[in-house]
């Protein structure tokens, strides 16, 4: 069910000319293929549709493809189609006459393409653009999971001091900037950190109660079985193959959970590699004008540089570029990772289908990033190009990261543009060489 969330939040990201009717037959095809909190399917026009418009409204926003039934038997298309303009038409005038105040959300014919002039209407409903609360006949639904139903008297008030929705789709997520960390003297104790995250709606427990042991531990654990820890040690490049998992460390407290993960090695530098997954729920006191909203950072510290100096190795340690590109995938894939996903939902008391996908990347360096890389034959540096290091890097929204094709595809741009940033010239030719040569990431 998961996947098919991420899928809709991908279509809901797309550009008009990216939502295809090959995308949506391929997301009413799946064998999970039911309905949702943010993704409700309709074979036509109904009144109870404009009554699902104002419910996702009055939530998290969503969906609403018009043309596919909601239930078939087995081996019947599901995809029917339906005349987008006389759709259209019937879908806006309910909208003005029974919403108050009036309102429409995004309308999108996608054509089957064929000679049947049928086409999916795709609804899109921005809950941060509706006015709060939208009401149909004097009440107030709201979306719960797969259906309807009304808003009760404290809800409504709630919905009226809303300025906004919590943003569940919503493309940016604000995550700040990391900080290296420095010794006595000011300097730097690591070679870079890379940082992505989301911000989470949180419901109604999860602005209250404290964090559960029990569920941080799980969500521990889904860390230490994902992707990710199996990249981080590879940057070592075996010179250290033991590891902690993901385990409470340093600052703790009731609404704040810190977990990490650490490689271990035999010299005086004991953790050349570290990820750190910081969740922060709003906090107890928050202005309940805004909607409550948790945040989910997950970094990735390394000192692979500083590991090879205590070592002895002579050389200026360089990071290979390949190593970059398998680290920056297994971090996606452990943003994106079911269990990692179920275990944020239950903390934040919120359905699987509002936790979002990370939308941006930050990269802090202790130095150049050009001296960072490894230059291999393709890198070559731009005569006076200019000193980085690092920057922030904006995904395509368009992409889900459950895929591993968009995934790597969202990897790759980032890569390039870390070259083009760094004022390297060839990064795209080792990028298209390490893709070609059939390397997988985890």
């Amino acid at each position: 069910m998961e996947e098919l969330e991420q899928m809709s939040n991908s279509l809901w990201a797309a550009s008009a000319a990216d939502l295809t009717i090959e995308r949506i037959r391929a997301l009413a095809a799946r064998p999970d293929q039911v309905e949702s909190l943010t993704l409700e399917f309709k074979r036509e026009y109904s009144s109870s549709l404009v009554k699902t418009i104002a419910a996702m409204a009055n939530t998290y926003g969503g969906l609403i493809m018009v043309g596919i039934a909601d239930k078939v038997e087995p081996g019947s298309e599901r995809v029917v189609g339906v005349d987008a303009q006389a759709t259209i038409d019937k879908i806006a005038s309910a909208c003005s006459e029974r919403f108050d105040p009036p309102w429409e959300p995004t309308f999108i014919p996608v054509p089957f393409g064929d000679q049947s002039g049928l086409s999916v209407v795709v609804i899109r409903v921005d809950a941060n653009v509706a006015p709060r609360p939208l009401l149909i006949d004097l009440k107030a639904p709201i979306r719960l999971s797969g259906q309807n139903s009304t808003a009760d008297r404290d809800r409504l008030l709630r919905l009226a001091r809303e300025a906004s929705a919590a943003g569940v789709l919503s493309m940016s997520h604000n995550i700040l900037d990391p900080h290296l960390n420095t010794d006595n003297e000011g300097r730097p104790t690591e070679d870079f950190i890379l940082r992505t995250g989301v911000a989470l709606p949180t419901g109604e427990a999860g602005t209250w109660r404290p964090l559960s042991e029990r569920s941080v531990g799980a969500l521990a654990q889904a860390l230490t079985a994902s992707a990710l820890p199996g990249a981080l040690l590879k940057l070592g490049h075996g010179a250290f193959d033991q590891f902690m998992g993901f385990r409470r460390l340093g600052h703790n407290r009731s609404r704040t959970a810190r977990l990490v993960w650490q490689a271990v090695s035999g010299s005086s530098l004991k953790h050349p590699v570290e990820a750190v997954v910081t969740v922060t729920l709003p906090d107890i006191y928050y202005s309940s004008a805004v909607a409550p909203v948790a945040s989910v950072t997950i970094d990735v510290v390394s000192r692979v540089r500083r590991y090879a100096n205590v070592v002895g190795i002579p050389h200026e340690y360089q990071y290979p570029v390949p190593d970059l590109i398998d680290v920056l995938d297994s971090l996606l894939n452990a943003a994106v990772d079911h269990d990692v996903v179920t275990e944020l939902a239950r903390i934040a008391d919120i359905d699987t289908a509002l936790v979002p996908q990370p939308r941006e990347l930050h990269l802090v360096a202790d130095g150049q990033v050009a001296r960072l890389l490894q230059p291999g034959g393709q890198l070559k540096q731009i005569p006076q190009a200019g000193p980085s290091f690092g920057g922030t890097f904006r995904a395509n929204p368009a992409l889900d990261l459950r895929v591993t094709a968009e995934r790597q595809e969202q990897v790759d741009d980032w890569v390039r543009q870390l070259g083009l940033d760094a004022g390297l010239t060839g990064m795209e030719a080792l990028v298209e060489l390490y893709r070609a040569q059939g390397v997988h990431t985890p």
